[in-house]
Formats: structure tokens, sequence, C-alpha cells
């Protein structure tokens, strides 16, 4: 049996203040969110500086990952939410101060996207499948729509670069608004959550690629991504000893603490440490799968976002 002494009014649990409600959902809709935004991203960059024949991995092959991606995400959300039926309440207004609406609003546009996108390459990269479905032949009215989209193309890459990144700021701005919990409440979250889906993405994009030349690019692009994010959560952390009492106590839990395993074993050393000397090897000429360097760099930010959104709801202000 375990006593606790309350000598104030504070701390006082599913009261003072309860938010152990976040779980798996909401990790994984995270994780998908950077996920997309990091693919979009560079799919539009790529086109709009006229590469898309040059690295079609990442304009035209792994651009089918965002649609599923984010439609995954919205779905284990809406499976977190205690009234699911409601969500549509959301789009009834916008606050300008919510990260939450914010995001709810960049998801609504940039889901519709993602699809125009995939659809637009979808008999130009995909046409082995075309040609056992026949859907265009069997949809006449497709070929016309197809021809509208392709010609806004353009117009849809110049409006995905912001969109694209708005969304992956927000899986970590979502987080860092949170100010009772202080292993959230750090202004490193939102660039930190960025540059972790602009890595996951360019993962992605190694892994659909068939081009050795855009392999080695994204590698490239992957490795500088890693040493952003390295030099970030060192940022983050050395945030956290330069705060109050209760953030000293809050980064305790990552080092030193039951989640310091998770997050430097498998985050920072098998997500980011590892793969970024596989990639070092590989620019050096090493023959490394650069399949592996990917995957491990994938892994790496689903882990991170499940430590952080767990770790996060078990910090509290008592001062």
């Amino acid at each position: 049996m375990q006593e606790e002494l309350f000598t104030s009014g504070r701390n006082i649990p599913n009261i003072d203040p309860y938010l152990d409600v976040w779980h798996w959902p909401i990790a994984l809709y995270l994780f998908l969110g950077g996920l997309a935004a990091g693919i979009l991203f560079f799919a539009a960059l790529f086109y709009i500086l006229g590469k898309d024949e040059v690295y079609p991995g990442a304009v035209k092959k792994a651009t089918v990952i965002p649609p599923i991606a984010l439609s995954v995400g919205l779905l284990a959300l809406i499976y977190d939410l205690t009234h699911p039926l409601y969500a549509w309440q959301l789009y009834t207004t916008f606050r300008i101060e919510s990260p939450m609406s914010w995001g709810a609003w960049v998801l609504l546009i940039v889901t519709p996207i993602a699809f125009l996108w995939t659809f637009s390459y979808y008999r130009e990269a995909f046409g082995g499948i075309e040609s056992k479905l026949k859907l265009f032949n069997k949809l006449k009215f497709l070929n016309t729509f197809e021809a509208w989209v392709i010609k806004n193309r353009m117009n849809m890459a110049y409006a995905l670069i912001p969109l694209s990144l708005i969304l992956g700021v927000y899986t970590g701005i979502l987080l860092s608004a949170f100010n009772a919990r202080p292993l959230w409440n750090n202004a490193i979250l939102g660039p930190l959550f960025l540059v972790s889906g602009l890595s996951t993405g360019a993962a992605a994009i190694i892994i659909m690629s068939k081009s050795m030349k855009e392999k080695h690019l994204f590698g490239k692009i992957d490795l500088g991504l890693i040493i952003v994010e390295l030099a970030l959560i060192a940022h983050m952390i050395m945030g956290y000893y330069a705060g109050s009492q209760v953030q000293l106590e809050a980064v305790e839990l990552l080092v030193g603490g039951e989640f310091t395993l998770i997050f430097f074993g498998v985050v920072v050393l098998l997500g980011l440490l590892l793969p970024a000397f596989l990639e070092v090897g590989e620019i050096m000429g090493i023959k490394i799968p650069v399949i592996i360097p990917a995957l491990l760099v994938i892994i790496g930010g689903l882990v991170f976002r499940f430590v952080m959104v767990e770790a996060g709801q078990l910090t509290r202000y008592l001062y």
C-alpha cells in the first residue's frame, strides 16, 4: 500500500491536472503527418525545380504514401477522440491562437491535394496497375479530370511547399502548446518534428526510388537532416537543464529515467547515429544497402513520437 501526503491542493490524480489519455493513435498520427509532410515537400520542390524526370521516385513514386498516411493518421486521430462523431465541429470555426485549429484546417487542405497529386501521376507511374484495372476506359470522365489536374500541377506544387512545412511544424507545436507539461513546453519541438518529418520523408523516397543517382542524392539530404536533428535534440536537452526545477525533473525521464534506453538506444543511436554512419560510408563508396539506414530512420522517427507523447504526459508542474 502506498501513501500520498498532500500538503496542498495540488497533485490530485485525475484532477490536477490529468492528461494520461494520449496513447498510440496520437503518436501514430504525429508520425504519419510528419512523414507525409516530408514526402510532399520534396515532391513539390523538385517539381518546381523541373527535376521530376530526373528524380521520379520523389516526385511520382513516393507520393503514393502521403494520401494513405494522412488517411490512416486521421482515422487514428478520430479513433482517439472521446466523441468522434463531433469531429466535424473543428471546421465550423478557425482560432488563430490554437495549434489544433491550424492543424485541422491544414490537413483539410493538404489531404485532397495529396490525392490529386498522386492521381496526376497514376497512369505514368503506375501504368501496370491501370493496364489491369482499365479505369480510364470504364470511366471516361477521368480523362478530362486528369488533364485538368495535370494542368494545375504547378499550382499544387507552390501550395504544397508552405502547407507541408506548416504540417510538419504543427506536429511538434501541437505538443509544445501544452504549457502544463514541462517536457512538451519547449519551443524546439516544432522545428525538431519538422526536421524529423523531412528526414523520414527522404528515407521513404530512398526506399521507393529505383535510381541509384536519386538514392545517393537523398542519402546526402537525409544525412544533413540527421545532423540538424541531432543538434536540435542536444539543444532541447540543454534547454531543459537550463530551465526550472520541473523541467530538470522532466528531462530525467529521458536522461537517467525510464525512457533513457529507448530514447538514446533506439531513437538517437539506432535511428540517427547508425544511419548517419552508414550513409557516410555509402557516400564514401562503401557498398551498403541503402534500405537499411532508410528503414532505421523511419523506425527511429516513429519511436521518437511514441517516447515524447508517453513521457510528456508523466511530467507536471507542482511548484
